[in-house]
């Protein structure tokens, strides 16, 4: 099997790099800068928004771990994912997407979600909104068999790795100790489990710690 990971540079993407490289899998890194991302059989050096079709061509799956965080750049969120479901349009290549918690719906209606609570970081709000958008721009792609992947409410960077999670749905989920909780290097375990099993094709689902 054959996987690229887009925006490889960043803590998740490198995560995701390692792991797949654990299992056996050639990976290929893209990156905007020349870094080293461990486990990668291969860096290429190209923006995202460079890439072509052909960059692409011979993967079994794409992973989109990129990110952007400043006011100016979080519209990327939208034109980033656009540009790689269109570069994938009409293949048999899986594209996931590392998403964000806080468009997970609060209700069974799937009318309010994480982000609207009350006490949801104001901080971390035009963030969320920008996935959430990519997301709902995502779900009208009938075109690319996309996997969109949330993480734990709690997403630990420097988390211990125990292979343990529980795959959720649309809907915010605790484990049983009441926790949304996930580590980069079990979401990381979560995401090649996915590729290696494409059980969620063109579906949104939510990773926690089991």
């Amino acid at each position: 099997m054959k996987v690229a990971v887009v925006a490889a540079s960043g803590k998740a993407g490198r995560k995701i790099v390692a792991e797949a490289a654990n299992r056996g899998i050639k990976v290929t890194a893209f990156v905007r800068r020349a870094v080293e991302v461990a486990g990668a059989n291969k860096i290429v050096v190209k923006d995202i928004f460079d890439l072509t079709a052909g960059d692409l061509n011979g993967f079994d799956a794409v992973v989109d771990a990129f990110g952007a965080w400043t006011p100016e750049t979080l519209p990327q969120h939208s034109t980033t994912l656009k540009h790689l479901c269109d570069l994938l349009s009409g293949t048999d290549i899986r594209l996931l997407i590392v998403g964000g918690a806080g468009s997970l719906y609060t209700n069974p209606e799937h009318t309010a979600q994480v982000m609207d609570a009350p006490n949801f970081p104001d901080a971390f709000k035009p963030l969320a909104a920008a996935q959430g958008k990519a997301l709902n721009e995502l779900r009208a792609r009938d075109d690319v068999k996309w996997t969109f992947i949330s993480p734990a409410a709690d997403f630990q960077a420097d988390g211990e790795k125990t292979g343990k999670y529980i795959v959720a749905g649309e809907e915010f989920t605790l484990n049983s100790a009441g926790e949304s909780i996930i580590s980069y290097a079990d979401y990381a375990v979560a995401m090649i489990d996915e590729i290696l099993n494409g059980k969620h094709i063109k579906q949104r689902i939510s990773i926690v710690r089991a």
